[in-house]
């Protein structure tokens, strides 16, 4: 195990963050995984990083600071406050997100107290979100296992954390002999789809599946297919590991129809199942869960353009995490297995020539601003989407639920 952990925090740090000797480093990660972050301390300071912050954090913590503090004292919680981020942030840091999962440890918490806690944690790290937005700082997400996250997915098993290891590291390439030479090859591959589609030049998508998603977005002419890694200070970093998506940034504006949504999405803690939203002229006019639905409510609330389209996503249901046919209850892992959108702010990187656009620009083309960004799961083996280009073309690009063009 120590050998793979070893592989992997080189993949995170090499070809994930792209570090750099002297650079300073975030940690973000669930105390769980002390094991695997004492490698990856080990690996950093092996690459020349010698300022290392780490910012834990814990469910079982988290639930019980919320149960107890009003407004005021979540807002001074080191869970939320994250007003270091901005610190490091003045320093050029790169920023390491670990993610797992814990399935609706937040059940019992107010909607109002999850949405104060969502909401400061955005608003302490601005300078952050700001550089991230314009592709300025050094940042990935990737996942680590724990015991809580392994027993949701392995109920069976007599060690289901490090079973979920093993399904992470063969999920992000990790028993491959070079794991950085085959997310290159993989990267490769990823941007020559992204090129194809961008040639398309295609103006609408058109949703159709069995479990009734009909949905349409239209695309504004600035729009470019982007994938995995981003240019950002001269390297290219991806940015989610494992990473499967080709995405893009619609007009916020010209969302209109009805969506039903693949999978479930934990979101504050809170596990929000059988999602369906009804667009209008770019916002949610309708929504249903059969479970959440209140944490939904707060997603599609934040602010005023968090219940509008900020990125659409296209994932082949024969890619390496779908094929795996696990349900993964942590958006990361869920994304790369189905087509998703996001509801939220979009992509500037996804807009042709966008350091040049104005806020008006923006504005013009249907750039969406928020400061939340929510990614929701909409792939199944049956989807179709019919592109409709500018030059008035009709091209089927995904035909049961893969890849057609």
């Amino acid at each position: 195990m120590k050998e793979k952990y070893f592989k992997y925090a080189n993949l995170l740090l090499k070809k994930g963050l792209c570090i750099k000797k002297d650079q300073p480093l975030i940690i973000n990660a669930p105390i769980q995984a002390i094991d695997f972050i004492r490698v990856l301390t080990e690996v950093a300071f092996s690459l020349g990083v010698r300022d290392i912050y780490y910012d834990w954090s814990d469910d079982e913590l988290k639930h019980t600071t919320l149960k107890y503090s009003n407004e005021e004292q979540i807002k001074k919680s080191p869970f939320w406050n994250k007003t270091i981020h901005d610190e490091y942030a003045k320093k050029n840091a790169a920023f390491l997100f670990l993610v797992s999962s814990n399935d609706n440890i937040m059940e019992d918490i107010p909607a109002d107290k999850l949405k104060v806690a969502s909401s400061h944690s955005i608003k302490t790290r601005t300078l952050y979100r700001k550089l991230q937005e314009n592709n300025q700082i050094d940042w990935c997400i990737a996942a680590v296992s724990t015991e809580e996250w392994g027993k949701m997915i392995y109920k069976e098993e007599p060690n289901p954390q490090e079973k979920l290891w093993e399904t992470i590291f063969d999920i992000c390439l990790i028993n491959d002999k070079d794991p950085c030479l085959s997310w290159d090859k993989h990267m490769k591959e990823n941007k020559l789809l992204c090129q194809k589609l961008t040639n398309l030049s295609i103006k609408s998508l058109h949703y159709q599946n069995s479990l009734g998603t009909n949905l349409q977005i239209e695309l504004s002419k600035n729009a470019l297919w982007c994938g995995g890694s981003s240019l950002i200070n001269g390297e290219e970093p991806i940015v989610n590991i494992p990473t499967e998506e080709v995405f893009t940034t619609p007009n916020k504006y010209k969302t209109n129809g009805t969506v039903y949504c693949s999978k479930p999405l934990i979101h504050s803690g809170i596990t929000i199942k059988d999602i369906v939203l009804e667009f209008k002229d770019g916002k949610v006019i309708g929504y249903d869960a059969s479970s959440g639905k209140s944490e939904l409510k707060n997603i599609l609330e934040f602010d005023e353009e968090s219940s509008m389209l900020g990125e659409v996503a296209l994932v082949d249901y024969k890619s390496k995490i779908s094929a795996s046919n696990i349900l993964f209850y942590e958006t990361l892992y869920d994304e790369n297995a189905s087509c998703h959108i996001a509801l939220g702010q979009g992509f500037k990187e996804c807009l042709n020539d966008s350091e040049r656009l104005t806020d008006d620009d923006l504005e013009k083309i249907g750039y969406n601003k928020s400061k939340n960004h929510i990614d929701i799961m909409i792939g199944t083996k049956d989807l179709t989407i019919t592109a409709t280009t500018y030059d008035d073309k009709l091209i089927t690009i995904f035909k049961n639920g893969s890849f057609n063009i």
